[in-house]
């Protein structure tokens, strides 16, 4: 081309950004003071020193008030070979305490554990609200807060200060080379002046769980590269930006994610999120009225997260993004222009007939386009529609992936198709069967309008799970959730958003450090991938045992539903199914 080059064109985008972040973010590490604050009646009756002892991680333990509920300092755990199981310590301590440090032990009576990574994170409290009316504004200087455990933070030392309670996540990943049987480890918890020992009995059962990439669950949690480099303050796609994101995505690949999002038209969720997702293809149309586009930033992104073990489809948004706005560098003025072309209009078909073709030709040299879907997110019916007779007449080898809050039909050529919960619920029956025969993929998510079950910095964790489980319950293929981590300003501190309830743009922190949410999902998608496998099994079982098993399996997954949440705790429901997959793992 002639004209401006293509890298200062690039270089000037990312000047546009960056002019958009120019804020420095808040990262201050320290934990919030507690809105509610000390309920000092609550520490009456407990005794000087350090106390301590295992709790449930279904259960988020108030950090000014002594914990209910703990099981004592012995517990016993059961998982497969390439399982990794979760336990949670509870410390509270009613004096200061000063430092404490938590470290593993095995015994020297057991056999050698070899090969086990075992992960401490202290738990820390982020600021938290509540459900209200779900979607629309609000004034967090008017809505009650209140601290809620989440973060887990890659320490394991911390202080204790007087009237103060503290979650330690305890995460045991087995190799799947761990000869099966029966493994103790002691968990230590010591100050100055205290030694606090908690046993964990681990059975390792004689059954493989494979590794993610090899998971059936179809996981797919919305990226947003983009708030990364506002948090950190780096230039976007600088190799400090990559860098930043690659433990991230990483982490994301080991709870079983199949999708990468690739944004290929800017500013697609405008107004609604805390960042503007700008295009990481430029288009650019020349002094002759021609297009061309760079691919390197969308090349880049791809690439990082195949690196990193995500690898199964790339959803590309959109072609409808948010009020139907499409921008482009124009060589004759060196500016870039936004033009507004609805769907089935002359100019969108224009547009995207010469973008469509370009890709495809860009796919195919790299190899990807076979795993290249063209994403929207919950558009209007009539819009898919312009949009599918447009594919159908001038692309019809891109397949479509929608996120529908609506009825849309399920007999539309959409290949992988995400329902609202509330909207699945009614027709899962109807969609599903006639969907697999053609090897479509079909989910459900949840969105800032669903009480129960979410992923709130307030929800039970447990619901987390139970969205999986609800899933495979339902018949489906995966779930699908916005977003991984749109962050809020402070998400360190603070996991209150200006538009939903807290929590429910983000499953991760900065720096890499996961949530009690992201792995409760991940428990959640391990247990259905252990189910799939026992089903499998089981039916090329002959014995009646095996039927038995079969039948059990059908008859309790009959009580996994949205409805059941009515009545019984997530938790509980988890702990029946998770107690019969123990059982029926035995079987021979």
């Amino acid at each position: 081309m002639t004209g401006i080059p293509k890298t200062l064109i690039f270089i000037f985008a990312i000047i546009l950004i960056s002019c958009n972040n120019t804020k420095e973010p808040k990262t201050n590490e320290a934990e919030p003071a507690d809105p509610v604050g000390i309920n000092l009646p609550e520490w009456a009756s407990t005794e000087p020193g350090l106390h301590s002892g295992f709790g449930s991680t279904n259960i988020r333990y108030d950090k000014n008030t002594p914990p209910d509920g703990i099981k004592g300092t012995g517990i016993s755990l059961s998982a497969w070979k390439g399982e990794k199981i979760n336990s949670q310590i509870v410390l509270w301590a009613s004096s200061e305490e000063g430092e404490v440090n938590i470290t593993v032990d095995t015994i020297s009576s057991s056999p050698e554990i070899s090969g086990c990574d075992i992960r401490i994170r202290t738990v820390k409290y982020v600021l938290t609200d509540e459900f209200l009316n779900g979607c629309g504004y609000r004034d967090t200087d008017t809505i009650p807060a209140h601290l809620s455990p989440d973060m887990l933070d890659d320490v394991s030392t911390f202080r204790m200060e007087g009237f103060e309670t503290r979650p330690v996540w305890i995460s045991i990943s087995v190799p799947q080379t761990l000869a099966a049987g029966d493994y103790k480890l002691v968990i230590n918890a010591c100050t100055q002046t205290d030694s606090l020992q908690h046993l964990v009995n681990l059975e390792v059962q004689d059954r493989i769980l494979p590794e993610p990439e090899e998971w059936a669950f179809h996981l797919d949690i919305r990226q947003d590269p983009f708030a990364v480099a506002r948090l950190h303050n780096v230039q976007p796609w600088s190799q400090e930006h990559i860098e930043l994101l690659r433990p991230l995505l990483k982490m994301l690949a080991q709870a079983g994610q199949k999708c990468i999002t690739a944004i290929i038209t800017a500013e697609q969720w405008e107004g609604q999120t805390n960042d503007t997702f700008e295009s990481m293809i430029t288009w650019i149309r020349n002094s002759d009225g021609l297009w061309e586009y760079d691919y390197s930033v969308f090349d880049q992104y791809v690439r990082l997260a195949v690196d990193c073990g995500i690898d199964r489809q790339i959803n590309c948004y959109s072609m409808i993004p948010s009020g139907n706005k499409y921008r482009w560098f124009e060589e004759d003025s060196a500016r870039f222009i936004t033009v507004e072309a609805s769907p089935g209009s002359a100019v969108y078909k224009k547009i995207w007939r010469s973008f469509l073709n370009d890709f495809r030709v860009h796919l195919t040299e790299m190899g990807w386009i076979d795993k290249v879907t063209i994403a929207l997110d919950e558009r209007e019916e009539d819009d898919i529609q312009e949009l599918l007779s447009f594919i159908k007449e001038s692309a019809p080898d891109y397949r479509l992936s929608i996120v529908a809050d609506n009825q849309v039909n399920p007999n539309y050529k959409i290949y992988d198709l995400s329902y609202s919960l509330n909207v699945i619920t009614d027709n899962s029956g109807k969609i599903i069967p006639a969907r697999k025969e053609n090897g479509s993929i079909t989910t459900f998510y949840v969105n800032c309008n669903i009480s129960e079950p979410n992923t709130f910095t307030f929800s039970p964790p447990s619901e987390s799970a139970y969205l999986a489980w609800l899933s495979a319950a339902m018949g489906l293929d995966g779930f699908r959730k916005w977003t991984y981590n749109n962050w809020p300003e402070d998400p360190v501190r603070d996991s209150r958003s200006f538009s939903r309830p807290a929590g429910d743009t983000y499953l991760v922190y900065p720096g890499a450090r996961s949530s009690v949410r992201l792995e409760k999902m991940a428990e959640g998608i391990r247990d259905c991938e252990k189910m799939r496998i026992l089903k499998a099994d089981l039916a090329m079982n002959p014995s009646m045992e095996a039927a038995d098993a079969e039948k059990r399996i059908g008859e309790f997954m009959k009580v996994v539903t949205v409805s059941s949440l009515k009545d019984m705790p997530a938790s509980y429901i988890i702990g029946q199914g998770r107690k019969m997959i123990e059982e029926i793992s035995r079987i021979n």
